[in-house]
């Protein structure tokens, strides 16, 4: 079997904590890193919501609460710390049902010694997030029905009809979860801990902008869907939004997983190849490789 590679490809990435990493293992594959992060990440100027959402867990406010990232997890613990003990916070958080969308929120969890009423299965999407969450529900529900014929205090009804729960959000605000948990007849609060916003020095990503729209990048790599907002704001900044798509068109598209892929195709976009698994491990070895196999289909249609 041939070993995945590069071939000497230029790949560009736009990940920021783990630049560094990524380009090695482009390097590793045998790939021309180029590196252009697209995002920092910013807490919010005021904690407001976190500090609110803190305060009311310690009433006893919320029968759900919901954890999309690690980061966002650890940031509304620090923040909920300025007012309460951790094992306070830790406390309340055990009285309510906790989800975790992924591994990542779940291991602050642990940390915590909180206990998790549910995780949500790869690729950690809100759908599975939503999915796993309504068969938690109805596996309650029918064991609560089945406890009602025997002797003993009534079962508590666990549906979401006027569930109140908080949303920790992560950057952005993830409008169809929380439009899909309102439509189920709960209460929903959003959490926003922290926020993205573009680099400092932006010149590394208008670099890449410009190589893109010369037809000067081979294969593009994505690992978060707020890089592809971040990108497209550069590229209308700098309008180029027409010379980028016929580079785009040459290119191979790659996506960590279906959220960055949707995020794609809400600019017109669509990812060439998605990993297998939402790791940037996955996501580098698996374009490396199908790099070439794709890359000849969409420069050989002529466009």
């Amino acid at each position: 079997m041939v070993a995945p590679s590069f071939q000497g490809l230029r790949v560009l990435a736009f990940e920021s904590r783990r630049a560094t990493e990524l380009a090695a293992l482009i390097s590793a594959f045998d790939g021309r890193p180029i590196t252009a992060p697209a995002l920092r990440e910013v807490p919010l100027e005021s904690n407001t919501e976190a500090l609110d959402f803190a305060a009311a867990l310690m009433r006893d406010e919320f029968d759900v609460v919901v954890f999309l990232t690690g980061v966002g997890a650890r940031a509304l613990t620090s923040v909920a710390e300025r007012a309460y003990s951790r094992a306070t916070f830790a406390a309340a958080l055990a009285r309510t049902k906790v989800v975790a969308r992924g591994p990542k929120p779940l291991a602050v969890l642990r940390e915590l010694q909180v206990p998790v009423w549910v995780a949500a299965p790869e690729p950690n999407t809100w759908r599975e997030l939503l999915a796993a969450i309504d068969a938690k529900v109805e596996a309650e529900s029918l064991g609560h029905a089945s406890a009602a014929t025997a002797p003993g205090p009534p079962a508590r009804d666990t549906r979401l009809h006027d569930a109140r729960i908080a949303v920790q959000e992560y950057g952005v605000s993830n409008p169809e979860l929380l439009e899909a948990l309102r439509s189920r007849g709960a209460r929903v609060t959003a959490v926003p801990v922290y926020r993205w916003a573009l680099p400092e020095n932006t010149e590394p990503l208008r670099d890449a902008v410009t190589a893109m729209s010369r037809s000067e990048v081979d294969v593009i790599l994505f690992t978060t869907s707020v890089q592809v907002v971040h990108l497209w704001q550069i590229v209308q900044e700098m309008r180029l939004e027409a010379e980028v798509r016929r580079g785009l068109a040459r290119s191979v598209i790659a996506s960590i997983g279906p959220t960055t892929s949707e995020e794609l195709r809400r600019s017109g976009l669509e990812a060439d190849l998605e990993a297998s698994h939402p790791k940037i491990g996955f996501l580098v070895r698996e374009a490396a490789e199908r790099c070439g196999e794709l890359l000849r289909a969409k420069r050989s249609s002529g466009v």
